[in-house]
């Protein structure tokens, strides 16, 4: 059944929650079609994008987005950008006296950019999206972007409304002075014409929203933008109560020039974020492929077909924004979409509002085969991997989970047997997607709820995403019969189908104990004082790892019959 557009807005918090999110626009980009006569696939994509005009009258498709981040992230890029690009000020200079000109080189573009550049396409895409995507992928062989990406603007392959980019100018991206590296420091950001900047920046997307349905919300978690992603989830959940709150936690792997001291510091403002952004959210995910939040975390999450290096942001971002793709279709989808605020009822069930993400990047289908036959495959063990630090419990308890399969083209859903043939397995004898889905993930929770979502189109890569499969892969991402043997002419992976699950249960204990148990254990006034020093007061901070000391409580499964004394939590708090 076919809804009615409910618009989204999205804010993206930081630097890497940039990398991340340019990774994710290009995705929708590349699915975009800008003749609504003919839409592409299953995504309504004007949930997310902005339909405006340029001053010579031509459409312009933008997305619905606020970014924020600091001064000197931008490189290239203009700030207002260039889609509505009036022309230069050219009035006269009225100052008589001397003049001493100084001129500094811009910065670099790198082979993608100029060519972007190059592409003989108006900008205000009077040229459909796919001719811009099929002379960029003529030419895509040669981008290897890995030396030469520094911030988020060096991928970005659309123009951005003159509305979206605000830069805080009171911190730096590069150097070590004046870094935003504290949660108390973003928290104090949020006042003043910081604060005056994002109300008139978020009335401008609202006013033009006739069914605005929420916001997905993409902010850092182990800088300071943690402490100003509190505050603006704070806001959201004051301003516009009722709509959805949707907040993903990003983290990358590894830091730049990264210190014992600053160790110390992403842990705690991971600690803070993860309490403050869930209790003003409809629900929180945290997403990074680091193996945990602590300062010695365990090996990083990898994937049997990829062959991405996670401490590249370049790399990792684009891993959690093929995820992201999938995990945020409930409420993009064209036809039986999910209202953000019915995704998160599901999850956040008796208040218990942190959720964790796995995805099988990409989903382990043959070409050719059926879903059955890959399911039957991972009849042991399922396909994904933690995308949250999480691991799954593996008791087969859950309290909610919301699994997505998007990609199958061209492939099967149902076993295609000859009549009279003896089903190799119970899954091979079902009548649609979604049963066999169901079955096969209730067959590892029989007891859990399980609301899921089917959508054929692939997640659909175009340049500069990196190259960063595996020789198992055909072009559209399926599994080969036969790998590409080592020197032959790898195929280019233009598609890829994706598996993810969002949960909510016990498995979520232990993660949130260790977190509390870490940063309780750590004298923050003796080792680390300056983290204070610009907020949280110290019984502000104490209170924060209280409400993380219940929030894991709420987590913990005594169903079982396994009933634990209240002396034996007091003595694991």
């Amino acid at each position: 059944m076919s809804n009615p557009c409910r618009e989204v807005i999205t804010l993206q918090l930081g630097h890497y929650s940039n990398f991340v999110g340019t990774h994710w626009w290009n995705l929708q980009d590349a699915s975009l079609s800008y003749d609504p006569e003919t839409p592409l696939g299953d995504v309504q994509s004007d949930v997310v994008f902005r339909e405006g005009q340029t001053l010579g009258g031509h459409v312009t498709h933008t997305p619905r987005l606020i970014a924020m981040d600091l001064k000197g992230s931008l490189r290239t890029l203009r700030q207002e950008g260039s889609l509505y690009d009036p022309g230069k000020d050219t009035s006269a200079v009225t100052w008589e006296g001397n003049l001493m000109m100084h001129e500094e080189s811009p910065p670099a573009k790198n082979p993608f950019l100029e060519d972007l550049d190059k592409l003989d396409v108006s900008v205000c895409g009077a040229v459909s999206v796919d001719t811009v995507n099929s002379q960029l992928d003529r030419i895509q062989k040669g981008y290897r972007l890995e030396g030469s990406v520094r911030v988020w603007s060096d991928f970005l392959r659309i123009h951005l409304h003159p509305r979206t980019i605000s830069v805080i100018h009171q911190y730096n991206h590069d150097g070590e002075a004046h870094r935003l590296e504290a949660f108390g420091q973003g928290e104090a950001l949020l006042q003043g014409s910081v604060l005056e900047d994002l109300e008139d920046r978020l009335h401008f997307f609202v006013e033009e929203c006739d069914y605005l349905q929420g916001f997905q919300v993409l902010c850092d978690l182990a800088d300071g933008f943690a402490g100003l992603g509190s505050k603006v989830t704070e806001m959201l959940q004051d301003s516009y109560g009722g709509r959805g709150i949707l907040t993903w936690g990003l983290a990358p792997v590894s830091h730049p020039n990264s210190t014992p001291m600053k160790d110390i510091y992403h842990h705690l403002n991971c600690t803070l974020g993860t309490v403050h952004l869930a209790s003003n959210s409809s629900f929180f995910c945290p997403l990074t492929l680091r193996g945990g939040f602590g300062r010695r975390p365990s090996s990083s999450t990898t994937f049997p077909h990829l062959t991405c290096d996670p401490s590249l942001w370049y790399h990792s971002s684009s891993v959690l924004a093929l995820a992201l793709d999938a995990l945020t279709l409930p409420y993009r989808l064209r036809n039986n979409s999910v209202p953000m605020w019915q995704v998160a009822d599901t999850l956040a069930v008796s208040g218990r509002k942190v959720v964790a993400a796995y995805g099988a990047l990409p989903f382990p289908m043959m070409h050719g085969s059926s879903l059955p036959d890959a399911l039957s495959a991972c009849a042991d063990a399922l396909p994904w991997k933690p995308l949250s630090a999480c691991p799954e419990a593996g008791d087969g308890r859950c309290y909610g989970q919301w699994a997505t399969l998007k990609g199958f083209e061209g492939q099967k859903l149902i076993s295609s047997l000859a009549p009279g043939t003896k089903p190799p397995t119970p899954l091979h004898s079902l009548h649609s997607g979604e049963d066999v889905l169901a079955a096969y993930i209730s067959s590892f929770y029989p007891t859990s709820p399980l609301a899921l979502q089917l959508a054929s189109t692939p997640s659909k890569l175009t340049p500069p995403f990196p190259q960063i499969f595996s020789r198992s892969l055909d072009a559209q991402g399926f599994l080969q019969s036969q790998p590409a043997p080592p020197g032959s002419r790898v195929p280019v992976v233009s598609s890829v189908p994706v598996m993810t699950s969002l949960q909510s249960g016990p498995a979520l204990d232990p993660w949130l104990s260790e977190l509390h148990r870490a940063a309780s254990t750590f004298d923050i006034r003796r080792l680390a004082p300056s983290f204070l020093s610009q907020g949280p007061e110290m019984a502000d901070y104490k209170e924060a790892l209280e409400q993380l000391r219940l929030m894991a409580r709420c987590y913990r499964d005594d169903s079982s019959g396994m009933t634990r004394s209240s002396s034996e939590e007091d003595d694991d708090d």
